[in-house]
């Protein structure tokens, strides 16, 4: 159990949090959701003891443990991986090394053995003769192999740090998990593993995601943080989602209620008044006008982007073919022999554990790359639009929004209609003369979207979109996908997005390729699939 009580927060005149009071009990996993800036992160880190606020305090049952998802990926550098793991766990680490130092002595005195059983009784307590077991168990679930578990974690990728910092998180059983997050560099399939931790663990979880079809696996509450205060619904996403548009729209038809009962009312006093014989009835208007609680709807601090992608042609009947497409990088193949032919009104989700193969060949069909074999066309109807996994050199430029996007709009607009479609985008007022130099990873996805929606391309090919989206962009660009007519290429591990999106799925393994024109959670399911898969591995 943990427990917020009379949480205020405030930067300036802004105001984060205010009078917060929230109770998270054992056995319940908590989505912590808001629009970007609401206060997501900062308000784990005030749960962590990691910030203070400005007034309250936060406190949890007695003797408990809480583990949180370091976001700190230089913190063990000098660390092995097994060992960062065993980290996560102060307590039973420091009862182990010690331990191990005692057992170490070429010399075993009286005061050694005393202390030593002292240890070995509390080591066991803490099961710590399952450590070694129970580590292996998470790295191998999360993606890390036993080859590099030895390696320091100087050695790793950032996307092996991540991978072994969440497996220090769910190291040791901790009472109270809060994890930051989690799915952040994880494949579609460790992301699987972890939903089935999870839903396993008994005791108390917190987590901020992006991830809708995360969020609705595993949560039992949703803890949503609008208007300064945290509002705790029962249920997953799914459910939070049509209960808060219920709640809002019956708001707003009271709101409207009111307000036409407010305007017939304040007509009657205003017409009878001076008269007499309807003075008593203006009078007694008049006090019911005064109970009446009529007021605007504090705007929510949730905004979606208009994210509208409309082809400028239809597709002709040749859109594109593949033939034996191979490269190689560094020694490593990332694709041999590959084909495809893709018709109309495909959508084609590419997906896998290796991110590298996608990304290579979205640049090839780009022209960004050339194969080192085979060939590829595009029919001559086709125009495409790119939206890379890396946008950094579209930024280079320190220019203001209006002028970045009026390298892409109509030459016959200007400054009025970049300002406009902008301000769709959530670039409004003066965040339209933003420089380039000082936007968010989420403002420069909101931008590239933009580029993309401007160019009236009938075949989109998107690498990674939702990558430092909030859920309300992600849930607008989602859309945006799902009712575009023509054809879309791309890669993403969110899982909703390719669910919802996809209507056929192409693995890209080692030893092969996947191409089954179906949804994808059917896709997930099929047993020729698992078995290709395993037939491929064996062939690596």
């Amino acid at each position: 159990m943990i427990q917020a009580s009379n949480i205020s927060l405030a930067y300036g005149k802004r105001v984060i949090f205010k009078d917060v009071n929230i109770k998270f009990t054992a056995g319940n996993c908590y989505g912590v959701i808001g629009a970007n800036g609401a206060g997501k992160t900062t308000f784990l880190r005030i749960l962590a003891g990691q910030f203070d606020a400005d007034r309250g305090e936060v406190s949890i049952g007695t003797g408990e443990r809480i583990a949180v998802l370091s976001q700190d990926q230089f913190a063990f550098d000098e660390e092995t991986a097994a060992d960062t793991v065993l980290i996560g766990h102060k307590r039973l680490y420091e009862v182990m090394k010690e331990r191990e130092a005692i057992y170490a002595k070429s010399e075993f005195t009286e005061a050694d053995g005393i202390r030593s059983g002292e240890l070995e009784a509390e080591f066991a307590e803490m099961n710590g003769y399952d450590i070694e077991s129970e580590a292996a168990v998470l790295l191998s679930g999360l993606g890390i192999p036993e080859e590099i578990r030895g390696k320091k974690m100087k050695e790793l990728s950032g996307g092996e740090k991540v991978r072994v910092l969440l497996a220090q998180a769910l190291f040791g059983n901790p009472d109270i998990l809060l994890l930051d997050e989690p799915t952040n560099n994880l494949d579609l399939r460790s992301i699987a593993w972890l939903e089935g931790f999870l839903e396993r663990f008994q005791n108390t979880v917190i987590i901020v995601s992006h991830d809708r079809h995360f969020l609705n696996q595993v949560c039992t509450h949703m803890a949503d943080i609008d208007f300064g205060r945290i509002t705790v619904y029962t249920g997953n996403y799914d459910f939070w989602y049509q209960a808060s548009q219920l709640m809002q729209k019956q708001k707003q038809d009271q709101s409207r209620k009111d307000a036409a009962k407010a305007k017939e009312l304040k007509e009657f006093i205003q017409r009878f008044s001076s008269n007499a014989s309807k003075a008593r009835q203006a009078t007694s208007r008049k006090k019911l006008l005064e109970k009446l609680n009529v007021e605007d709807l504090p705007a929510s601090s949730r905004k979606y982007p208009f994210i509208v992608f409309k082809p400028g042609r239809p597709s002709g009947d040749v859109i594109l073919e593949i033939e034996g497409l191979c490269k190689s990088a560094d020694g490593v193949e990332l694709l041999h022999d590959f084909n495809l032919t893709v018709n109309k009104g495909e959508k084609i989700a590419f997906v896998g554990t290796n991110g590298v193969p996608k990304t290579v060949l979205f640049r090839i069909l780009m022209g960004e790359l050339q194969p080192d074999g085979g060939k590829f066309r595009w029919g001559v109807t086709m125009s495409t639009s790119y939206f890379p996994k890396e946008n950094g050199s579209f930024f280079e430029n320190d220019i203001n929004l209006v002028e970045w996007l009026g390298q892409y709009a109509p030459p016959t607009e200007g400054e009025s209609f970049s300002r406009g479609f902008l301000g769709k985008m959530l670039f409004s007022g003066d965040e339209a003369l933003k420089k380039t130099s000082v936007l968010s990873g989420g403002e420069k996805v909101r931008c590239m979207l933009s580029r993309m929606m401007l160019s009236d391309a009938n075949s989109l090919i998107l690498d990674e979109p939702t990558n430092h989206l909030d859920l309300e962009s992600i849930t607008a660009l989602n859309n945006g996908l799902s009712a575009f007519p023509e054809i879309i290429l791309f890669s993403s591990h969110d899982h909703t997005l390719v669910a919802t999106v996809a209507n056929r799925i192409i693995e890209i393994l080692p030893g092969g390729t996947i191409d089954r024109m179906m949804p994808y959670d059917d896709y997930i399911e099929d047993a020729e699939v698992q078995r290709m898969r395993e037939e491929f591995s064996r062939k690596k």
